[in-house]
């Protein structure tokens, strides 16, 4: 296996250290082999240093005495040779006739041992393994072996020197056999670079006598013969330049060649875990419980592709282990090549998951790991000297880094981009914004690879010519997948060999009384209590209501026993429900937590939601009632899913989604196998049918569909960032991306080339671009530039369809900005895209009013809502005054945020409003997000100064909406406000004191705190504490850096 030979190469290199001075000097057609000392049998002795004198007429081996220790060569070679002749039991005659014969064979020997060895290190293992096989079986003279012995200290320059006595260039089949050893050692590790061979000085031509030969041991001593050719070579009037310059050009040029190969290879190899060091593979065993990895994962990261840097799809069936190899793959660039990496996730609860999981390994092996989710994130992110940063970002803040990154000119510091759920370019906005942010890396970095993997691909071929990628798949499932459908009573097993598609399975055996039919027609109580409590079961429901509809209904005919199973640790949880609502819980979690039940969907508080994966993870809770976005988020496998209708809300499923659920199915290392079940009417049976059976669907470009967040927002940032600043580039560009691909099937009407000049001259007509689309000459060379507004739009990542009114009312508050409360500053704060979806309760709305200062109120009539307007629609009366439903519904929301952060409480306010936690939970952290959006907008403007400082605390308020002295723990990946509260309360009250904290110590002062959660929590302090401590060093050092054009230097 690969691992092995790569151990073996790793333990050979403590007897090849190697350190080298290097002379300028112009490289040399060959690479020839480099003088160091040859390893004595026991592995010791000093590292050797090659000569570094560039004067020709010096002594020529007087430098060459550090190979061999203390003593100079011909000393040794001296005594060598007086132990030879004082061997009365030899016979002299034979050892004349074996000697230099065997000593030839030696001397080439030698030579191949040494290039083979430059080839890889694992070359010397099974050099020295042959040859000490051959010493104990070859019946050789003693005085043959003790001659031998003389060349095992020889430099290169000697060995030159034997080779010239030499009478042909054969290589012994002693040589052959480890050459073929090596080779294999080679392949078996799949060496990523090969040095540069030298036949020419392999095969070097020889002159010389026979009778030299002959005459070598009889009419002169060894060290005489030596001395005198040493003396003859260094006289040679023949050669231009001396033996030693040649020699250290050789060395320099091997060098150089060497260098060369390794800058153009994969990465660079630093120890035996896939080019990786063995601390990373004991890390995967410590922190994830890895002990070897499934054959694919090891077919795919030996893929010839990826040696060769080229970008990469591969897709396997979820669950399959598609996330290791993306992570062994970042850690190659993040130690070997030393290059900064991008990971892109497509939500921010999985970011903030992997931020946690992905710190510990930042700790141990010395890079840092940084959140871009939310409003987290810095633009651009410092550069650091040393240590290198990997990037977890979700797709928006992942396309506002590589802006940031292009803008400063670093693209190619970011060696590796790393792309989860890679069918998600196919979906929406998102879809669009991520075909933006690859097409870009691709134009602008020849040296960033892309890497793309996801379970639910299909049109390949599209993808692959647009990221320009090899692709790899497997069908590969660590627990065996079966599908069934079940319709009335009857289970069948999905089997597409069969005329209609399924085969009988069997019938549910469960005794239905008459109440317990009408209450559960579906017969879901009878295929949940197959598998609960000793399994885990999950059942996916098509609206949120029904997943509470559902958690209810069961828990209700379940006996007592459920309540039993683990009853303490249940109660621990409804306690720490309790904790996180300041007194209030759920009255739905109330009632099924007690029977291992709950539910899970977007109505849940970040807190709740955490708590409740947290319980189903260790097996508290049995079975989760949950909606399609938990197969798309954070990996909770179960024994059995259920899928409760084909129905995603009120859409037929598709097959990705359907997919994506099925996957979870199955836990690897417990679960033999998995079972998805899904229950269908007689009617929808053809199309389930044609779900089980249908290919995944193709994933298509969405630049066209969402045009102002994706065509037109294309096109503004291209100008912007100088990508393209003219039709011709633009239209270049464009060719590029998935758009460019897929043109013939998506731009029927339009050609692509009229598409992008309508979505120039629409950016004009905004004031976002300055410059002329000529229509008859749409390759015209005059140049587009982006306007200061323009700037702020693509830098803020605000979207087109907003940010003219955005400005305007930025604009406005600059004429009487409120700053009584943060009132006025939350409504400029509030997402315009969630007004769409509000409905204002007009009583509370009027309470809320009346519950404002005078100059509180003063903002609503400064942002056009007049008191006037919310009495009358309070009280029913007719209204004739046109008010724009958008800023209502917008003050409305934000009067919500306004409470929300007077109060803290995501509990009260959400009662106070009458609107689901969730709903507000999602609101807080849209708001955050977009506070973020607008203060980069503000940046761009000089005439928004004002607004930097209100808007950097604004949202640093929304984005943790605690107290004060909460937030520095809650700034720590995976700490939110209910865990803050009990690491504040213990004495944490500091990120030094949670960085330095004992993992040990914390597991038995917090409750309900696991030791893994534990050990993540410290370890994400600890690379937050990094990242501070590091960004405050490169700024003392950029500020102790003496300027280069410092005024009278030189």
């Amino acid at each position: 296996m690969a691992e092995r030979s790569l151990a073996v190469r790793r333990k050979s290199r403590s007897g090849f250290v190697c350190k080298r001075r290097r002379a300028p000097a112009q490289p040399s057609a060959g690479c020839a082999p480099v003088a160091r000392k040859r390893p004595s049998s026991s592995g010791e002795g000093p590292p050797a240093e090659t000569p570094c004198s560039n004067d020709s007429d010096e002594d020529m081996f007087g430098d060459y005495d550090s190979f061999c220790g203390n003593d100079s060569l011909l000393a040794q070679v001296d005594d060598i040779e007086q132990k030879y002749l004082e061997d009365k039991n030899k016979d002299i005659k034979a050892a004349e006739q074996v000697i230099p014969e065997k000593l030839h064979s030696r001397i080439h020997q030698n030579k191949q041992d040494y290039f083979s060895t430059l080839k890889s290190v694992v070359a010397h293992k099974a050099d020295k393994g042959d040859a000490s096989q051959m010493n104990k079986n070859d019946p050789v003279d003693s005085n043959q072996e003790l001659t031998e012995s003389i060349l095992e200290d020889l430099p290169s320059s000697q060995l030159l020197f034997f080779d010239e006595l030499s009478s042909g260039s054969r290589i012994p089949a002693m040589s052959q056999r480890q050459n073929k050893c090596v080779n294999s050692s080679l392949d078996k590790v799949g060496s990523l670079s090969a040095l540069c061979p030298d036949a020419e000085c392999r095969n070097r031509p020889t002159d010389f006598s026979s009778e030299s030969k002959s005459d070598l041991f009889k009419t002169e001593s060894l060290k005489d013969h030596l001395k005198s050719a040493m003396t003859g070579n260094a006289k040679a009037q023949t050669l231009q330049v001396s033996k030693t310059k040649q020699l250290k050009e050789a060395v320099l040029s091997e060098e150089i060649c060497v260098a060369k190969k390794t800058i153009e290879s994969s990465s660079v190899d630093i120890g035996p875990f896939y080019g990786l060091p063995s601390k990373v593979k004991d890390l995967f065993r410590q922190l994830r419980g890895i002990e070897t990895l499934y054959e694919w994962q090891h077919d795919c990261l030996m893929l010839e592709s990826l040696q060769q840097r080229k970008n990469l799809i591969y897709s396997l069936p979820t669950s399959g282990g598609k996330t290791l190899v993306a992570e062994i793959i970042i850690l190659q660039e993040l130690l070997c090549r030393q290059k900064d990496v991008l990971m892109i996730l497509p939500y921010v609860a999985i970011v903030q998951e992997k931020v946690r999981g992905l710190s510990s390994f930042g700790i141990e092996l010395g890079f840092l790991v940084e959140e871009y989710a939310g409003s987290k994130g810095r633009f651009p992110p410092i550069k650091r000297r040393i240590k290198k940063s990997l990037y977890i970002a979700t797709i928006e803040k992942g396309h506002a880094l590589v802006n940031s990154l292009i803008e400063t000119e670093r693209i190619d510091d970011l060696g590796l981009v790393v792309v989860d759920e890679l069918h998600m370019l196919g979906e929406g906005s998102r879809g669009a914004t991520l075909e933006i942010t690859l097409a870009k890396i691709l134009y602008t970095s020849k040296n960033t690879q892309i890497i793309g993997m996801s379970a639910t691909l299909n049109n390949v071929g599209d993808l692959q010519k647009f990221l320009q990628a090899e692709y790899y798949t497997n069908n590969f499932r660590p627990v065996e997948l079966k599908e069934y459908v079940k319709i009335r009573d009857t289970i069948y097993a999905v089997d597409s060999k069969t005329e209609n598609g399924f085969s009988f399975s069997r019938l549910l055996d469960f005794k239905y009384s008459s109440n317990l039919e009408k209450a559960d027609p579906d017969h879901i109580i009878a295929l949940v209590t197959e598998v609960i409590p000793k399994y885990s079961c999950l059942i996916f429901c098509p609206t949120k209501k029904n997943c509470e509809n559902v958690a209810s209904m069961v828990c209700k005919y379940l006996t007592k026993e459920f309540r039993s199973h683990r009853e303490n640790e249940k109660q621990d949880i409804l306690q720490n429900l309790k904790n996180i609502g300041n007194g209030s819980v759920c009255p739905v979690l109330k009632q099924t937590i007690p029977f291992g039940i709950a539910y899970h969907h977007s109505g849940l508080t970040n807190d709740e939601r955490k708590c409740i994966e947290e319980a189903y993870s260790t097996g508290v809770l049995c079975l989760l009632a949950c909606t399609a976005t938990l197969a798309a988020g954070v990996n909770l496998p179960a024994r059995r899913v259920i899928l409760r209708a084909p129905y995603v809300a009120n859409d037929f499923m598709k097959k990705n989604q359907y997919k994506q659920m099925i996957g979870r199915a199955g836990r690897a290392g417990i679960d033999s196998a998995g079972e998805s079940i899904l229950i269908a009417q007689e009617k929808d049976k053809h199309l389930v049918w044609d779900l089980v059976n249908s290919p995944l669907e193709n994933c298509y470009s969405n630049l066209l569909l969402e045009l102002t967040k994706g065509m037109q927002s294309l096109l503004l940032s291209l100008v912007g960032l100088k990508i393209a600043v003219t039709h011709e580039e633009v239209n270049n560009f464009m060719c590029s991306t998935l758009l460019g691909v897929q043109q013939q099937l998506l731009s029927k009407e339009k050609s692509l080339s009229e598409i992008i000049k309508d979505g120039l001259e629409n950016l004009i007509d905004k004031g976002l671009l300055k410059g002329r689309i000529y229509e008859k000459d749409h390759n015209s060379k005059h140049t587009l530039t982006i306007t200061p507004l323009g700037k702020a739009t693509y830098k803020g990542s605000i979207d087109l369809a907003y940010c003219n009114l955005l400005y305007r009312e930025l604009k406005k508050g600059l004429e009487g900005l409120i700053l009584e409360s943060n009132l006025h500053l939350l409504y400029l704060a509030t997402p315009y895209d969630m007004t769409s979806n509000c409905r204002p309760d007009w009583m509370i709305y009027l309470r809320q009013f009346n519950q404002l200062s005078a100059a509180e109120q003063k903002v609503a009539d400064t942002v056009g809502v007049p008191e006037s307007f919310i009495t009358k629609k309070a009280s029913g009366q007719a209204i004739r005054k046109n008010v724009d439903s958008a800023v209502v519904n917008r003050l409305y929301l934000s009067f919500v945020l306004y409470t929300l952060l007077k109060e803290t409480n995501i509990w009260r306010v959400s009662e106070k409003f009458n609107m689901s936690r969730g709903y507000v939970q999602n609101l807080l952290n849209s708001a955050a997000s977009f506070a973020s959006c607008v203060l980069h907008f503000c940046e761009e403007l000089e005439e928004f100064w004002v607004y930097k400082a209100l808007l950097t605390e604004l949202t640093k308020q929304l984005t943790y909406c605690v107290k004060t002295e909460l937030i520095p723990l809650m700034e720590v990946a995976g700490v939110l406000e209910a865990r803050a509260k009990q690491l504040y309360n213990a004495g944490y009250k500091t990120l030094a004191h949670l960085a330095n904290a004992n993992p040990e110590t914390l597991v038995k002062m917090i409750e309900h705190l696991s030791r893994r959660q534990a050990k993540q929590i410290v370890s994400s302090a600890k690379m937050l504490l990094s990242e501070k401590a590091e960004a405050l060093q490169e700024e003392v050092e950029e500020l102790l850096k003496v300027p280069t054009d410092i005024p009278g230097t030189y």
